[in-house]
């Protein structure tokens, strides 16, 4: 098998969900870094082509086009100028709205919402019945090989105009208010517990069922304490409980 027929047989299993940059192993999530190797060869691999449609000028490697589904895939990708790159993943009954990008090696699971102006980064994984609202950004991470990809677990909500960036992990059923910002380096106030939660490794991990909003908190000294200047810090106000579910369930009406 060449290089190249390699790379076509890997991305084939991925968009076929048979094969993950990423998989919980014993409750612990472990990066597949031979499936990322791959899917990096394939930009080496390619030539730049035109792939223009219509009025719309596109230019891209031709190892990596965007995919093309059929009604057999029962995806909702709804009309307005959405995206899935080839060697992404969107399971049966995703509904896609425009516009939103979904990038390669990522995968979206059964029952997910990928709102208006999305962005699902390269390998990011997306659980079942997660509502990614509009203009959020799941990060991506194709380099280094090794760097655990964003994950959002299952029956996550995450708001509007939010950023969950560089290997973070939102555990099952976290809600994330509108615009919650979360990196590696970003320390999370627990107020309900009356602790820090600091990144592990360098990576975020929001505990199962937190209810996370924007909050800050004062520097502790130089002249920025003397100024009374604060820094943005999340927040956990709660933990999910019947009230929050029913504020945040994804109905069937749409699907």
């Amino acid at each position: 098998m060449t290089e190249k027929e390699k790379f076509d047989d890997v991305l084939r299993q991925l968009e076929a969900g048979t094969l993950r940059v990423a998989e919980k192993v014993d409750g612990e999530w472990k990066v597949n870094t031979w499936v990322k190797e791959v899917i990096l060869s394939g930009f080496r691999l390619g030539k730049l082509t035109d792939m223009s449609q219509g009025q719309f000028p596109f230019f891209d490697k031709d190892t990596v086009p965007p995919r093309q589904f059929t009604l057999e895939d029962k995806i909702r990708i709804v009309p307005g100028g959405s995206s899935v790159r080839r060697g992404a993943f969107l399971a049966p009954s995703v509904i896609v709205m425009p516009p939103a990008y979904v990038n390669i090696g990522a995968y979206v699971d059964e029952g997910s919402m990928v709102d208006s102006h999305v962005t699902i980064g390269s390998c990011a994984q997306v659980g079942k019945r997660v509502h990614v609202s509009a203009a959020t950004q799941i990060g991506g991470v194709l380099e280094p090989v090794g760097a655990l990809p964003t994950i959002v677990e299952d029956d996550c909500f995450v708001g509007g105009g939010c950023g969950i960036y560089e290997g973070t992990i939102l555990r099952e059923r976290c809600v994330i208010a509108s615009g919650v910002i979360i990196t590696g380096s970003t320390a999370i106030y627990d107020a309900v517990n009356g602790e820090f939660i600091r990144p592990v490794e360098g990576r975020m991990i929001v505990p199962e069922g937190a209810v996370v909003v924007s909050g800050s908190r004062p520097m502790a000294k130089g002249p920025g304490a003397a100024e009374g200047i604060h820094l943005y810090c999340p927040v956990i106000v709660k933990y999910r409980d019947a009230k929050t579910s029913a504020s945040v369930a994804l109905g069937d009406y749409l699907r």
